[in-house]
């Protein structure tokens, strides 16, 4: 086994007793259920790796050998003591990897192994049933961190004085931990720039201070209040995730910062300036009632106008899915000019206005889906509305037209979702004695558009051209049962781009469709409908993927491998049809291709007389009636007509010997005539 390093070199992988590997200057003996570290490596080696072994204890020797160690790491092992002596002679250690390891058991001593390391830049102590005054401990004497974690800890509150001697501190990781209260434990990091506290059980970030910080990630806690320091100062933030909180509000954020991406995901936030009832809250405030030891300090908070005062220009993800927001303040987006990506998705909006003044200029994707929107709304002649829209998702809503404005400007939408809408597409059927043709979504024209869905959208009797001009490549027509009437004459726009087509759950029954003319296509999935018959067509397709699943077909093609569609498939679905058991030759026949996938073959089966069986093993018994059954007509007739005819001609021979003399005779006699000599 060779590896390449470097400038196309080549190093071989060395062999030690025990199985590590030796490649240049790293050595691997993960997974060898070592319980010591060998001594018989190279005294050069600058990697080791200790991962998956039983190793319990690291004495004063144990890296004597190995003074040139630069990374080490004992990822799950059963390490309960490092000796202090250990790390003398490795004083130019910089990587230590300790995670899932048992350090509570010993932790002092551990700790006095540890303050031997003066060049240690990164330290993993996750996994090791810590608390904070265990941690503490064990990191007082490395002020040369600079990447610190202790995730998946029992540490449950944190003061100033557990990090306070790292100094070059650049990343700190305490997630999974108990963490429910923090007092001032980071403001002596003053180089901290990654902070994430994920997964713990924090109730509030009252008065966020930490200017240097450039991603914070608070996800995954408790959190109803997020306040920032009214401060003028810079704050270099550049991440923040709140996101799988209890938010109630929108987060009061410095007013003066570097954010480009806010997550707000699934949370308990709305906006409360306007109320259903037309109730005005925009001069409400909120006061905080701060207590610390015998001083009580009140805050008091204009939730709106710290909105408005947050500088958010340089915001390009907004995340706020999964929320309770049933309308957007006015000016909100306005304070975004530079947002690239907004997600809405899983709210309560009614109305969304897309105008001139919120400038979404740069927009490139939109999520709109799974709200109430019944009115989609754009001011006409909004030229600057959306000109840079690539994605926009208005799925489960309940819209039924989208304004003609809307793609107007949208020079590079290239995805539409309008799935589960009660929409239909134009033109519409002329309907005799109506003078107003009811409301559709008009996409003809729209050059730059390659995915459209419009998955359960009630559409019916599709006809026309209503996808003339595009050049979709994805097109989802599934669960509209009555969408496909007659031939597919309406598709016939998309036969030289289409490559996705998805008849899910669409009633088709006809093998009259033809298919022959989408010759671009590669998938095509004509799942749950009424299929009795195999349609021809297909035949002629090379597609790399079909799903004809929970259809009433009871074979396939006999020839199926030989056609282009059995040479190019690549992925089939077959389960939930009533096959023959006794024309199962198509299926034999599968099985034989070299490359194809059928991911539901333990899910295939087949019927005879009642019984639902596998096809993969057939009692003989059944295996030789089916033989019989499909044996060849014509043999079989030819088997029983054959007796008989012998039958016959026996039956003729015997009565002609038994009547020659008298035949002989009788013919003499009538035809007899004497000859002249």
């Amino acid at each position: 086994l060779a590896v390449g390093w470097g400038s196309g070199a080549l190093a071989a992988w060395a062999t030690f007793p025990g199985g590590c590997k030796l490649v240049q200057s790293t050595v691997d003996c993960a997974g060898r259920w070592l319980s010591s570290v060998p001594g018989s490596l190279r005294g050069d080696t600058e990697e080791l790796l200790l991962d998956d072994n039983t190793i319990q204890v690291l004495g004063n020797a144990s890296l004597l050998m190995y003074q040139q160690l630069r990374r080490l790491s004992l990822t799950k092992n059963r390490l309960e003591l490092i000796h202090p002596g250990t790390f003398l002679r490795s004083q130019g250690l910089h990587v230590l990897s300790l995670a899932d390891n048992l350090l509570f058991t010993n932790y002092s001593l551990t700790a006095a192994a540890l303050s031997a390391l003066p060049a240690l830049r990164t330290l993993d102590l996750a996994g090791n049933r810590l608390t904070e005054d265990m941690v503490s401990v064990l990191i007082w004497n490395l002020s040369s961190l600079e990447s610190l974690s202790v995730a998946r800890n029992i540490i449950m509150r944190l003061d100033s004085s557990v990090f306070a001697n790292l100094t070059q501190l650049l990343e700190l990781n305490l997630e999974k931990n108990y963490i429910f209260e923090i007092d001032q434990a980071f403001e002596g990091l003053q180089r901290l720039q990654r902070l994430n506290i994920a997964y713990n059980y924090l109730p509030c970030v009252l008065e966020f201070g930490l200017t240097q910080l450039r991603v914070l990630n608070v996800s995954n806690n408790v959190i109803e209040w997020f306040l920032a320091l009214e401060s003028d100062d810079l704050f270099e933030l550049e991440v923040l995730d709140l996101s799988h909180n209890r938010l109630l509000f929108f987060p009061v954020l410095p007013r003066q910062s570097k954010l480009h991406t806010l997550l707000l995901k699934d949370n308990e936030m709305s906006f409360y300036q306007r109320l259903p009832n037309g109730t005005s809250l925009a001069n409400v405030t909120v006061q905080f009632l701060l207590i610390d030891g015998n001083s009580t300090n009140i805050t008091t908070v204009s939730l709106w106008d710290e909105i408005c005062h947050s500088n958010l220009s340089s915001l390009r993800l907004l995340d706020m899915s999964q929320n309770q927001v049933w309308y957007l303040p006015e000016g909100f987006l306005a304070q975004m000019p530079s947002l690239t990506h907004l997600k809405l998705n899983q709210n309560c909006l009614e109305t969304f206005h897309l105008s001139e003044g919120d400038p979404l200029a740069m927009l490139t994707e939109l999520d709109l889906s799974q709200n109430q929107l019944a009115e989609l709304g754009a001011e006409v002649g909004a030229g600057d509305v959306l000109p840079n829209l690539q994605l926009f998702n208005l799925s489960t809503n309940r819209l039924r037209v989208l304004p003609p404005e809307v793609f107007t400007y949208t020079r590079k939408i290239a995805t539409v979702d309008l799935s589960r809408n009660r929409v239909d597409l134009c033109p519409q059927p002329a309907v005799t004695g109506k003078v107003e043709s009811p409301p559709c979504v008009d996409i003809r024209g729209i050059k730059t558009l390659t995915h459209l869905s419009l998955a359960g959208c009630g559409l019916q009797g599709l006809g026309g051209h209503p996808f003339q001009g595009t050049s979709l490549m994805y097109l989802d027509l599934s669960d509209n049962h009555q969408a496909l009437s007659g031939d597919l004459e309406w598709l016939q726009d998309l036969a030289l781009t289409l490559r996705v087509l998805s008849l899910r759950n669409t009633s088709l029954s006809t093998t009259a469709v033809d298919f022959s003319a989408f010759n671009s296509l590669v998938r095509l999935d004509l799942s749950g409908n009424s299929l009795t018959v195999f349609p021809t067509s297909l035949s002629v397709l090379e597609l790399r993927s079909l799903d004809l699943r929970d259809n009433c077909l009871p074979a396939l093609l006999m020839d199926v491998t030989r056609t282009p569609l059995g040479k190019s498939l690549q992925e089939v679905y077959l389960s939930r049809n009533p096959y023959n058991c006794c024309t199962l030759g198509w299926w034999d026949a599968l099985q034989q291709v070299e490359g194809l996938h059928i991911p539901d073959r333990q899910e295939v089966t087949c019927s005879y007389a009642s019984r639902t069986l596998s096809p993969r093993a057939l009692p003989e018994p059944i295996l030789r009636s089916c033989r019989w059954q499909t044996a060849d007509l014509a043999l079989l007739y030819l088997v029983l007509a054959l007796p008989t005819c012998l039958t016959l001609l026996v039956a003729f021979a015997v009565v002609f010997l038994m009547l020659k003399q008298k035949l002989l005779k009788m013919v003499k006699s009538r035809c007899g005539v004497s000859n002249p000599y």
